[in-house]
């Protein structure tokens, strides 16, 4: 999906759809200045490529490579940001008692990935034996220091669970904070709204049904 321009629904209403953090991103606000719509979603996409180069796993330079280089030998410091979110991470995994978990990028992507190349399922033996270093249990953080530790060498964390989300709620923090009464932050599918539509009706959200069933 190539860069996108701003698009202008109705006098008030503007929306831009672009390519961010290697997901669909569809930012729509409500401005009587198409000039001051353009504005404010460059710094919600401003906002958003910001916590893309914190969580991303794609550059050795990020925060996140850094804890997962790292692991099993020394903590990590990190971010305020990065560590808050690893801690809010934590809680749900145990509030969710592990089926969520960031830890998940300890699985090695030859066993498990989402495309076309996997043909089959692993086996049983292999996936045990892969799965072993999923364990929010054994992330370790140091309020105090800031500090984030995976105490087993090979662990890996990921935000792919929690980024999109995350980001889309941080876009639409900066644009409140802007002056943007109104808007919604699509991230994929993580959507945020807040205010109303410019006829002054409540966002309405629609969910789409992709189940597909097959014949017998």
């Amino acid at each position: 999906m190539s860069e996108s321009s701003t698009i202008t629904i109705s006098p008030s209403l503007h929306r831009k759809v672009l390519k961010l953090m290697g997901n669909r991103f569809e930012i729509t606000i409500v401005s009587d200045s198409e000039l001051e719509a353009i504005a404010r979603i460059d710094d919600a996409v401003s906002e958003i490529r910001r916590i893309e180069t914190l969580l991303t796993t794609f550059n050795e330079s990020s925060q996140t490579n850094h804890i997962n280089f790292y692991a099993g030998v020394r903590p990590v410091k990190v971010d305020k940001e990065v560590f808050d979110l690893i801690q809010r991470s934590k809680r749900i995994s145990e509030i969710t008692q592990g089926a969520f978990d960031i830890t998940y990028g300890s699985v090695d992507k030859k066993l498990w990935n989402f495309d076309k190349t996997m043909t089959a399922l692993p086996d049983v033996a292999t996936a045990k034996k892969s799965v072993h270093l999923i364990n929010y249990r054994n992330v370790i953080l140091d309020e105090k220091k800031c500090t984030v530790f995976l105490k087993e060498k090979g662990m890996r964390v990921g935000f792919g669970g929690i980024g999109k989300g995350y980001a889309a709620e941080r876009a639409k923090i900066i644009l409140q904070q802007k002056g943007v009464k109104s808007g919604i932050v699509n991230a994929a599918g993580d959507l945020t709204a807040w205010g109303c539509q410019p006829n002054g009706k409540e966002w309405t959200i629609g969910i789409a049904d992709h189940c597909h069933f097959g014949q017998l």
